[in-house]
């Protein structure tokens, strides 16, 4: 795996990510910008996505449902806030109803995605910023943590090919 770090920070309500791969920038970014490779990595394993809607562009959506084991669906989305590719991606990202609607009653976080040059490759930091302490530990509760350990997992088998 090359994930070289996995940070939670309560002090300052952070999830931080970093992640290493021998791939350029701009093959790396596409795993965010093309739905169909999106869905290759994000969710754990067991939890498959199927992206919905992809728009990457301020005020734009991706909306997706991950499928569990039982067949049951998780869905969530995305509000896209700012994009720069190949390099940056900021967006809110909220859990769903099951009509796709957003579920008010679950916490949003603020992602921050970073990628750039490192070391002949790609280097990525997501930072995701909760608003309280008890939300990040509600999600942290739910296996977000370890959730997004195996998710930024997938990413290499992706890029290999």
């Amino acid at each position: 795996m090359t994930m070289t770090s996995l940070d939670k920070d309560v002090e300052h309500l952070t999830l931080t990510l970093v992640a290493d791969f021998t791939a350029p920038v701009e093959r790396v970014w596409r795993l965010w910008a093309d739905p169909r490779q999106l869905e290759g990595w994000w969710g754990p394993p067991s939890y498959p996505a199927t992206v919905e809607e992809h728009d990457l562009t301020p005020g734009g959506d991706v909306t997706y449902f991950m499928t569990g084991p039982g067949g049951d669906k998780y869905r969530g989305w995305w509000r896209i806030t700012s994009v720069d590719a190949p390099t940056s991606l900021e967006f809110t990202d909220g859990f769903a109803d099951q009509d796709g609607a957003p579920n008010t009653t679950m916490p949003t976080m603020a992602v921050r995605v970073r990628l750039g040059e490192h070391g002949g490759g790609t280097r990525v930091e997501m930072r995701s910023v909760f608003d309280s302490a008890e939300q990040m530990e509600q999600l942290a509760d739910m296996g977000m943590v370890e959730g997004l350990r195996q998710a930024v997992g997938q990413m290499d088998g992706l890029l290999a090919d």
